[in-house]
């Protein structure tokens, strides 16, 4: 495997951060009961926490899936392996980040973070432009 595909695997695995951090705060509000059932009833607002987490978690799946064909066809394209590395690293970093920014309402830095990680998938597209083409 290599280190692009690596920090991809862990970025994958930071979306379930994403996926069960805005979950625990509304179940903290709204009860296991609520967690537990077909959520049929509107339970209201679930605050301005469980409200950050889930437009954090909202940003994330819009880039997430151009992040991962990028290491993907970088893979492929049998891409410089460093270069796309750095870009799947800085996006990765820079999503860890960008969470707690954002729970915390950290408006300047969080969107240097978000510009980070967008920085990080146009270093992997780089790296793809720059493989060597097939004859």
């Amino acid at each position: 495997m290599t280190p692009a595909l690596t920090w991809l695997t862990l970025t994958l695995l930071l979306a379930l951060v994403y996926i069960f951090a805005p979950a625990a705060v509304r179940t903290l509000k709204f009860g296991s009961a609520w967690n537990a059932g077909a959520r049929d009833k509107d339970m209201g607002d679930p605050g301005v926490l469980a409200g950050r987490l889930l437009r954090a978690q909202a940003n994330l799946f819009e880039t997430l899936p151009l992040m991962i064909g990028a290491v993907l066809i970088a893979h492929v394209a049998k891409a410089d392996a460093a270069q796309a590395a750095l870009g799947a690293q800085l996006y990765f970093f820079a999503r860890l980040v960008y969470l707690p920014l954002y729970a915390f309402g950290i408006p300047y830095l969080r969107s240097l973070a978000w510009l980070v990680g967008l920085y990080g998938f146009f270093t992997v597209l780089m790296a793809i432009f720059a493989a060597p083409q097939a004859a």
